[in-house]
């Protein structure tokens, strides 16, 4: 995959002098270069893989493979304390090492945010994280968030990292704090990520006002009832996508995270308002959240890309990993489809471009996954 069109499988590059001479179909290649030593260079030759969603914070977990409504408590909260800027430093070391195409990493934490930023080894976005479910202290809430924006915003760099904005999810922001994040985004250009669809028991949540999600919560966090979340009465056809897009928030056009619980008409909401769509496909089969319905989403427009989500659910913060899962989890799915989306997907989302395996580039095994 050269980095635009729709790759070739199987393909080849031609190098000359360390330098590419031709990408293509193989049998094309040999035709046009008879004398050309060939070797197989490996499963896939594309430009690096982004890792469009990841919580480089938690970094120093120690994965786990448990139902949703376990995993939260025995490995999120169990493990709180390793939480932090330490673990964030040896994430981001990591994707530096493993040659990331750039990242899209949810920033927990101001001091995290501090950390991350001024790396000049990788790429792409840091989101930092809004949460409050109460809409009487959303006003206070995104003025303190605001601020903290503005004042890094001012130290990215050109071609470094960026700020970005990320309303945790639909049931964990209440409606005036999700509108003002994302009329606030949309009005400055910030990229927004937002977890949404992820486990079936959401869905639910916005259907009856109950269920496991609400069951699990902490209540000094929450209102009384769910509909004060998000301020209008759970329904039986109420989707968070359609909470969302009905709230205007899909008009800021928000990278959407998991989606795997989502109906027709939710994936129709999504294409209609232009959005991306992160699978992290490792991270929602060891919880048990289900699988993302990518032939609909690829059916309907949507570009895809790829995440790992934390080392605690995803394993690695090698999207290559992914990749190979996805393979399994897809297996009737072109895996040219599954390249394109950890490259070019990925660099959409977070708003980078990607290199290119282009005639009189220079050729790197890096190239070689």
């Amino acid at each position: 995959y050269t980095g635009v069109g729709g790759g070739h499988a199987p393909g080849g590059v031609v190098v000359s002098g360390g330098v590419i001479a031709a990408t293509g179909d193989p049998a094309t290649l040999r035709a046009s270069f008879p004398h050309a030593r060939e070797r197989r260079a490996g499963a896939v030759i594309a430009p690096p893989p982004v890792n469009a969603h990841t919580h480089l914070d938690m970094s120093a977990y120690d994965f786990q493979a448990l139902p949703y409504f376990r995993w939260l408590p025995e490995v999120v909260i169990a493990q709180r304390g390793k939480r932090g800027v330490p673990g964030a430093l040896a994430g981001a070391a990591e994707l530096a090492r493993l040659g990331v195409g750039a990242v899209g990493d949810i920033v927990w934490a101001p001091d995290v945010m501090d950390a991350l930023l001024p790396r000049e080894d990788l790429t792409g976005v840091l989101y930092f994280e809004v949460l409050g479910t109460f809409p009487g202290r959303a006003d206070a809430i995104f003025a303190e968030v605001r601020e903290r924006v503005e004042r890094w915003r001012r130290l990215e760099r050109p071609g470094g990292l960026r700020v970005g904005l990320t309303p945790h999810t639909p049931f964990t922001v209440s409606h005036r704090l999700m509108r003002l994040t994302t009329e606030y985004a949309a009005g400055e250009g910030l990229p927004l990520q937002i977890h949404v669809a992820e486990h079936p028991a959401e869905p639910e949540l916005f259907r009856t006002g109950g269920g496991p999600l609400w069951d699990h919560r902490l209540p000094a966090l929450y209102p009384a009832t769910f509909a004060e979340v998000i301020g209008r009465e759970p329904e039986p056809d109420l989707t968070p996508v359609r909470y969302l897009d009905e709230l205007g928030a899909l008009r800021a056009r928000p990278t959407l995270i998991h989606m795997v619980n989502v109906t027709p008409e939710d994936i129709a909401r999504v294409a209609a308002s232009g959005g991306a769509v992160v699978s992290c496909p490792r991270s929602n089969a060891h919880l048990d959240c289900g699988t993302l319905p990518w032939g609909a989403f690829a059916a309907a427009g949507v570009e895809v890309a790829l995440g790992t989500d934390s080392v605690a659910s995803g394993g690695s913060l090698d999207v290559r990993d992914e990749v190979a899962f996805a393979r399994t989890r897809y297996p009737t799915l072109d895996p040219r489809v599954i390249v394109r989306a950890a490259v070019k997907g990925g660099h959409r989302v977070t708003g980078t471009r990607p290199p290119l395996l282009r005639r009189g580039d220079a050729w790197d095994d890096r190239l070689v996954w």
